[in-house]
């Protein structure tokens, strides 16, 4: 793990972490994603909005990392990921968080945005790994990852949470401001797939890739197509998550495709069509759509650290 930690780092002189690859030196200035040379976080909680098997009974172990490679208009997230809203951190203790999470039984470590902060990450686990840290480590993910970083992390990673946004490069720029975001996607996501399988479930422990895809009004995500990418393109057997909780915010209020929430009808229609492709996964009830986060509680460390940095 030395090795790659080693290799992360020194790409920081010029950043090549995501595909934008900016070329900054992020030791002196910021790149796309405003992130420097420091773990950057916004909040860690014990969430129970996420998919069933990695939110379990115990809450995932979320760290919500600030900024973002991506400018997507309807971000709900849009302070701490386009704005970089945080508070900076030492790995090490990035490190005591990860230890933090699995003493509150965690069911595993889910890290929101990882891209920016890999080499912290990286020498995290490690550290963390050597105090006898052993969660699960779930990649959260928009998918426009690097192939050539994804082989450098390669036996890091137990879980990919991978979104699929869109299943064509022109929604990728309109919407999120990339000009390649589905060919770069389709790319990285056959990659994690070829390195962890379709996830599964066994005696407890979670491996492999979930695909998860917000449907967007009037179709404008192609989710039908990004349906046939999962099955024929990754695996039948790879399972998706159908997300239905649009809101139009920030930007997408000017965009008339985006300007309106999803209607139920436009959401069942997606449904129907995982079903009658045999497809495994979850949706989204009406009961189910608001995310569920519990706060951490007051003893836990992140707390203080938090306020006693801002």
């Amino acid at each position: 793990m030395n090795d790659i930690i080693s290799i992360l780092k020194d790409n920081l002189f010029r950043c090549k972490l995501c595909p934008l690859q900016c070329g900054v030196n992020r030791y002196e200035t910021t790149g796309r994603c405003k992130i420097g040379s420091k773990v950057k976080i916004m909040s860690v909680v014990l969430h129970f909005g996420e998919e069933p098997p990695i939110s379990g009974e115990t809450g995932a172990g979320t760290i919500f990392f600030s900024g973002c490679n991506l400018r997507c208009v309807y971000c709900q997230n849009m302070n701490f990921s386009q704005k970089a809203d945080g508070v900076e951190i030492s790995t090490e203790e990035l490190a005591e968080i990860f230890l933090d999470l699995q003493s509150h039984n965690a069911k595993c470590l889910n890290l929101v945005t990882p891209t920016p902060h890999l080499p912290f990450i990286i020498e995290a686990l490690s550290i963390a790994k050597r105090e006898g840290f052993d969660l699960p480590v779930v990649y959260n993910t928009s998918s426009y990852e690097s192939v050539d970083i994804l082989r450098l992390i390669e036996g890091v990673v137990d879980v990919y949470l991978a979104d699929l946004k869109y299943a064509d490069d022109e929604t990728g720029m309109a919407l999120s401001k990339v000009n390649d975001y589905f060919t770069v996607a389709k790319k990285a996501l056959i990659e994690m797939h070829k390195q962890v399988g379709a996830f599964r479930e066994l005696y407890g422990k979670i491996k492999g890739l979930i695909v998860r895809h917000l449907v967007l009004p009037n179709n404008v995500s192609q989710s039908e197509k990004v349906l046939e990418f999962v099955f024929y393109g990754l695996s039948p057997s790879v399972p998706v998550s159908l997300m239905s909780q649009y809101n139009p915010l920030f930007k997408a209020k000017q965009n008339l495709l985006i300007s309106r929430k999803l209607e139920k009808e436009e959401y069942e229609q997606i449904v129907n069509t995982a079903v009658r492709m045999n497809m495994n996964g979850w949706i989204q009830t009406d009961e189910k759509k608001k995310v569920t986060v519990k706060p951490v509680p007051s003893t836990y460390k992140i707390t203080s650290l938090l306020k006693s940095k801002t």
